[in-house]
């Protein structure tokens, strides 16, 4: 540490010390406010296109007689709310026995959704699907992707409607066994009490 003998050395020393490092200082300082500024329109941005893309979400579900409306607002929004919507869409095609339409719509939704917990939903409803396309092999490795806990029950039990339907008696019987055996709602326990008794007559 620097010892000055009177403030004359100290004035000195401050006015060295900017005259080296007063640009540095000035450009850190302004560089620091241009980015907190900009942090906070960057989050203000953000919060804007979500509520604008929510407000768009509630227009598309609210006209979604027109099914043009809602593929526009999927195909321009590869997010949560776009994911929701192709379900939506999907749920309304099966309603009108339109499986590929369905089928297109979840298989997008699958491939665009970041969140785990929300892709078993997709897979499983996929796997239905296929299974009335009777597209069997295409099922079971939809299935095979959907190995959580409160999901494998779920899984297991479309597993076994598509071996049943493919003609293993055996092999849907074995996976209605292991839904039954993974904690599967009472409601769903008791649809497979009734398929596996069915299996046996």
């Amino acid at each position: 540490m620097e010892i000055y003998n009177n403030e004359d050395e100290q004035l000195d020393a401050v006015r060295s010390f900017f005259r080296e490092n007063g640009k540095a200082i000035v450009v850190g300082v302004v560089l620091g406010i241009g980015a907190l500024f900009g942090w906070r329109y960057w989050q203000s941005h953000q919060k804007q296109e979500a509520a604008n893309t929510s407000m768009y979400f509630d227009q598309a579900m609210v006209h979604r007689d027109n099914t043009s409306n809602l593929d526009a607002f999927i195909k321009a929004n590869e997010n949560t709310y776009g994911i929701f919507a192709a379900l939506k869409l999907a749920q309304e095609s099966v309603d009108k026995g339109d499986f590929a339409k369905a089928k297109q719509q979840l298989l997008w939704a699958q491939g665009h959704t970041k969140d785990d917990n929300l892709l078993p939903t997709i897979s499983l409803r996929l796997a239905r699907v296929q299974l009335q396309e009777k597209q069997f092999d295409d099922a079971l490795k939809t299935l095979d992707t959907v190995q959580k806990g409160g999901w494998f029950a779920q899984a297991q039990a479309i597993r076994g409607d598509v071996l049943a339907e493919k003609g293993d008696t055996k092999g849907a019987r074995e996976a209605y066994s292991q839904a039954s055996e993974s904690d599967p709602s009472p409601v769903l326990k008791e649809l497979l009490r009734i398929k596996l008794n069915n299996l046996a007559a």
